[in-house]
Protein backbone atom coordinates (compact mmCIF):
# COMPACT_ATOMS: atom_id res chain seq x y z
CA UNK A 1 0.00 0.00 0.00
CA UNK A 2 2.58 2.32 0.97
CA UNK A 3 4.71 1.32 -2.49
CA UNK A 4 1.30 2.32 -4.18
CA UNK A 5 0.87 5.96 -2.92
CA UNK A 6 4.88 6.52 -3.50
CA UNK A 7 4.73 5.47 -6.62
CA UNK A 8 1.45 7.71 -7.65
CA UNK A 9 2.93 10.56 -5.70
CA UNK A 10 5.95 10.19 -8.44
CA UNK A 11 4.04 9.99 -11.08
CA UNK A 12 1.96 13.21 -10.29
CA UNK A 13 5.67 15.24 -9.39
CA UNK A 14 6.64 13.97 -13.40
CA UNK A 15 3.58 15.13 -14.75
CA UNK A 16 3.58 18.46 -12.67
CA UNK A 17 7.31 18.94 -14.06
CA UNK A 18 5.89 17.94 -17.60
CA UNK A 19 3.18 20.52 -17.11
CA UNK A 20 5.57 23.52 -16.08
CA UNK A 21 7.87 22.63 -19.21
CA UNK A 22 4.82 22.64 -21.08
CA UNK A 23 3.66 25.86 -19.88
CA UNK A 24 7.12 27.79 -21.18
CA UNK A 25 6.43 27.09 -24.61
CA UNK A 26 2.81 29.02 -23.97
CA UNK A 27 2.97 32.83 -24.45
CA UNK A 28 0.35 34.88 -22.76
CA UNK A 29 -1.54 38.00 -24.82
CA UNK A 30 -0.07 41.29 -23.16
CA UNK A 31 -4.09 41.58 -22.30
CA UNK A 32 -4.24 38.22 -20.55
CA UNK A 33 -0.89 39.24 -18.50
CA UNK A 34 -1.90 42.59 -17.65
CA UNK A 35 -5.41 41.30 -16.30
CA UNK A 36 -3.48 38.64 -14.12
CA UNK A 37 -1.07 41.29 -13.07
CA UNK A 38 -3.99 43.25 -11.98
CA UNK A 39 -5.43 40.71 -9.75
CA UNK A 40 -2.25 39.67 -8.37
CA UNK A 41 -1.64 43.81 -7.00
CA UNK A 42 -5.44 43.77 -5.91
CA UNK A 43 -4.54 40.37 -4.37
CA UNK A 44 -0.86 41.51 -2.34
CA UNK A 45 -2.47 45.10 -1.61
CA UNK A 46 -6.15 43.72 0.23
CA UNK A 47 -3.92 40.79 2.04
CA UNK A 48 -0.95 42.86 3.15
CA UNK A 49 -0.76 45.99 5.64
CA UNK A 50 1.24 49.16 3.74
CA UNK A 51 1.78 47.55 0.62
CA UNK A 52 0.14 50.15 -1.20
CA UNK A 53 2.45 52.31 0.57
CA UNK A 54 5.59 50.09 -0.40
CA UNK A 55 4.22 50.17 -4.20
CA UNK A 56 3.87 53.95 -3.83
CA UNK A 57 7.31 54.44 -2.87
CA UNK A 58 9.16 52.07 -5.64
CA UNK A 59 10.84 53.46 -8.40
CA UNK A 60 9.37 50.77 -10.75
CA UNK A 61 7.51 47.11 -9.84
CA UNK A 62 7.48 43.67 -11.99
CA UNK A 63 4.82 41.32 -11.11
CA UNK A 64 4.81 37.69 -11.84
CA UNK A 65 1.84 36.33 -11.09
CA UNK A 66 0.64 32.44 -11.04
CA UNK A 67 4.40 31.12 -11.71
CA UNK A 68 4.65 27.45 -11.38
CA UNK A 69 7.33 25.49 -9.90
CA UNK A 70 7.78 21.72 -9.46
CA UNK A 71 10.76 19.49 -8.82
CA UNK A 72 11.54 15.90 -8.23
CA UNK A 73 15.01 16.37 -7.89
CA UNK A 74 15.18 18.12 -11.16
CA UNK A 75 13.21 21.32 -10.69
CA UNK A 76 11.90 23.80 -13.22
CA UNK A 77 10.01 27.14 -12.59
CA UNK A 78 8.23 29.20 -15.24
CA UNK A 79 6.02 32.31 -15.24
CA UNK A 80 5.05 35.51 -17.07
CA UNK A 81 4.37 39.04 -16.13
CA UNK A 82 4.93 42.82 -16.51
CA UNK A 83 7.01 45.86 -15.38
CA UNK A 84 4.93 48.65 -14.22
CA UNK A 85 6.49 52.19 -13.69
CA UNK A 86 3.88 55.06 -12.32
CA UNK A 87 1.15 52.66 -12.24
CA UNK A 88 1.90 52.14 -16.28
CA UNK A 89 3.10 48.98 -17.94
CA UNK A 90 6.47 49.55 -19.68
CA UNK A 91 7.63 46.14 -19.95
CA UNK A 92 6.76 42.54 -19.91
CA UNK A 93 9.21 40.26 -18.88
CA UNK A 94 9.46 36.41 -17.56
CA UNK A 95 10.78 34.73 -14.95
CA UNK A 96 12.81 30.85 -15.60
CA UNK A 97 15.06 28.43 -12.96
CA UNK A 98 16.19 25.19 -13.12
CA UNK A 99 17.88 23.38 -10.12
CA UNK A 100 19.10 20.20 -9.45
CA UNK A 101 18.79 18.84 -5.60
CA UNK A 102 16.71 17.77 -2.72
CA UNK A 103 13.52 18.78 -4.04
CA UNK A 104 9.77 17.17 -4.90
CA UNK A 105 6.27 19.04 -5.37
CA UNK A 106 4.56 21.50 -7.36
CA UNK A 107 3.20 24.47 -6.25
CA UNK A 108 2.15 28.28 -8.29
CA UNK A 109 2.88 31.73 -6.27
CA UNK A 110 2.79 35.18 -7.64
CA UNK A 111 6.02 37.35 -7.40
CA UNK A 112 6.42 41.07 -6.65
CA UNK A 113 10.13 42.30 -6.90
CA UNK A 114 9.90 46.01 -5.56
CA UNK A 115 12.93 48.59 -7.05
CA UNK A 116 13.69 51.04 -4.61
CA UNK A 117 16.65 52.20 -7.07
CA UNK A 118 16.32 54.32 -9.97
CA UNK A 119 20.29 52.69 -10.87
CA UNK A 120 19.13 49.13 -10.32
CA UNK A 121 15.89 49.18 -11.82
CA UNK A 122 17.76 50.46 -15.11
CA UNK A 123 20.32 48.05 -15.14
CA UNK A 124 16.98 45.74 -15.36
CA UNK A 125 15.77 47.26 -17.81
CA UNK A 126 18.83 47.39 -20.16
CA UNK A 127 19.98 43.61 -19.28
CA UNK A 128 19.48 41.14 -21.10
CA UNK A 129 19.31 38.24 -18.87
CA UNK A 130 18.75 39.96 -15.45
CA UNK A 131 19.60 37.23 -12.73
CA UNK A 132 18.41 37.84 -8.56
CA UNK A 133 21.69 37.61 -6.56
CA UNK A 134 24.15 38.32 -9.26
CA UNK A 135 23.12 41.43 -11.13
CA UNK A 136 21.35 42.87 -8.14
CA UNK A 137 21.10 41.92 -4.21
CA UNK A 138 17.44 40.50 -3.71
CA UNK A 139 15.17 40.98 -0.09
CA UNK A 140 13.04 38.37 0.00
CA UNK A 141 10.13 38.55 1.88
CA UNK A 142 7.35 36.10 2.34
CA UNK A 143 4.03 37.37 2.83
CA UNK A 144 0.56 36.26 4.17
CA UNK A 145 -2.43 37.57 4.86
CA UNK A 146 -2.70 40.39 7.26
CA UNK A 147 0.95 41.22 7.73
CA UNK A 148 2.25 44.36 7.61
CA UNK A 149 4.89 45.86 5.74
CA UNK A 150 7.11 49.35 7.26
CA UNK A 151 8.32 51.31 4.19
CA UNK A 152 11.32 52.59 6.28
CA UNK A 153 12.66 48.88 7.18
CA UNK A 154 13.86 47.97 3.74
CA UNK A 155 17.27 49.93 2.92
CA UNK A 156 18.03 47.22 0.03
CA UNK A 157 17.66 48.36 -3.91
CA UNK A 158 15.56 45.39 -4.76
CA UNK A 159 12.90 43.99 -2.16
CA UNK A 160 10.94 40.67 -3.44
CA UNK A 161 7.82 39.46 -2.06
CA UNK A 162 6.43 35.35 -3.17
CA UNK A 163 2.78 35.12 -1.71
CA UNK A 164 -0.08 32.98 -2.56
CA UNK A 165 1.53 29.84 -2.67
CA UNK A 166 -0.71 27.19 -3.37
CA UNK A 167 0.50 23.42 -3.67
CA UNK A 168 3.60 21.68 -1.81
CA UNK A 169 7.10 22.55 -2.10
CA UNK A 170 9.38 23.56 0.42
CA UNK A 171 11.22 26.82 0.23
CA UNK A 172 10.39 30.05 -1.57
CA UNK A 173 13.69 31.40 -3.34
CA UNK A 174 13.91 33.30 -6.29
CA UNK A 175 17.75 33.34 -6.21
CA UNK A 176 19.49 32.46 -9.58
CA UNK A 177 15.80 33.03 -11.60
CA UNK A 178 16.00 34.91 -14.86
CA UNK A 179 14.44 37.49 -16.25
CA UNK A 180 13.95 38.01 -19.31
CA UNK A 181 12.22 40.56 -21.69
CA UNK A 182 9.48 39.31 -23.74
CA UNK A 183 9.05 40.71 -26.90
CA UNK A 184 5.42 42.10 -27.82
Amino acid sequence: MKQARVKIFFVVCVIAIIGIFSISSYAATANEINASVNASLDRFVKEVKGAQEFLNAAKGVLIIPKVMQGGLVVGAEYGEGALRIGGKTVGYYNITAGSFGYQIGAQQKDIILVFMSDKVLEKFRTSKNWQAGVDAEVTLIKVGADESLDTTKFKKPVVGFVFGQKGLMAGATIEGSKFTKLKR
